[in-house]
Order: structure tokens, then sequence, then C-alpha cells
């Protein structure tokens, strides 16, 4: 489950904070060229490295951030898996089987990890600097940040996150307090209810 979570962009924990004046900036002018569309869908390739581990884990798969109802996420390679996250719980799948399921009556910290993952996916960066500190640059349509937990309880657990992107989140990377490190890529992005499939619209009902 962890690496499942990790895979998306595991977090947790809320405080008030804001950022300093001095980050503000920029990162405002890159919230400012974000498109926020209320479906966003595309593929994603995952790399991870683990500790003592020369080999990467790579998979692949595609996800969908519906504005509203949460995220699917859905590993197709090396094997089929399904994460659905909506605001109360997280549902894994394994094929038409519930593999797990986290609901946020009994694990209240289940409503922040999925409001952060789909910040971080719908790059939404008021929310995240609540979480964060941002240190953001833009260079002409590109920007990237780097996210500093600011809570000693999710630096354990996230370690440092970077993104980067243009009009849409493109690459985000995850360096764990383990020494474990992910690299996610996004592409073939759309937008609007056609972004969408058939059976990734029922996975939302």
């Amino acid at each position: 489950m962890k690496r499942s979570l990790t895979a998306i962009l595991s977090a947790v924990l809320f405080t008030g904070t804001t950022v300093s004046a001095l980050a503000a900036a920029p990162v405002e002018k890159i919230q400012s060229m974000l498109a926020r569309p209320p479906i966003l869908c595309g593929r994603f390739d995952q790399t991870k490295q683990l500790v003592g581990i020369k080999k990467p884990l790579l998979s692949n798969g595609r996800f969908c951030v519906v504005n509203g109802k949460g995220v699917l996420w859905r590993t197709l390679q090396p094997f089929p898996n399904t994460l659905r996250l909506k605001r109360d719980e997280i549902v894994q799948m394994q094929g038409d089987r519930v593999a797990m399921r986290m609901d946020a009556k009994q694990e209240p910290v289940v409503r922040m990890i999925n409001s952060v993952l789909f910040s971080l996916l719908a790059g939404d960066l008021g929310q995240l600097e609540t979480l964060f500190q941002l240190d953001g640059s833009v260079q002409g349509n590109s920007w990237k940040v780097a996210l500093t937990a600011r809570e000693p309880a999710l630096a354990k657990a996230i370690g440092t996150l970077a993104l980067t992107g243009g009009a849409y989140v493109k690459t985000v990377t995850i360096n764990e307090a383990s020494g474990d490190h992910t690299e996610i890529n996004f592409s073939t992005l759309q937008s609007g209810s056609s972004a969408m499939t058939a059976e990734e619209g029922a996975a939302f009902e």
C-alpha cells in the first residue's frame, strides 16, 4: 500500500502556515500559468529506485483527476492495478476484486492524503503551500518548484518533492526519507469529458 500511494505522491498532515514573502511571488506566477480543467487524464511513466537494489522498478499506466470527485490511478504495466481516491476513501482494485479499502471514518488520515494527492496532480499550489515550503522559479513558459515539508512527521513520511511543468504538471520527483527515489513523468494529457473512457467515468460513480 505504501508503494501504491508513493506512486501518486503520498503525504499527510495540514498546518495553517503560509509561504514566506520571498517565495510567494514565483509561486503566484506559477499558479497563474497552470490550467486547471475540471477533468484531466493522461499517461504516466514511473521509475522507482529502491535503496540496495540496482535495477529500478518501472511502471506505466493512465490517470484521471476529476475536480470534486478525486483521482483514478491505473497501473497497466508491469501488473494491472487500480487505485481510486475519493474524498473519504482509498480503494485499491486488482481486476474486479477490492484488494484494499481505507475509509476516512476509520482512518482520518485518508482525507488528508487524498487532498494532498489531488492538489499535486491538479497543480493546486495554493493548497500545497499550507503543507510545504515552496521554492519556485519561472523561465519562459516553464516552471519548477521544490517542496520541503513543514512538519517533521510529513518530512519523515515523504522526504522532499520537486515538480516541473508548464500549463500542466509534467514531472514529479520524490526523494523519500528512506533514500528511495521516484520519478513520474506525465504525457498525452487531455482535458474535458472526452478525456475519460466510459470505464474510467464509471469508476467515479
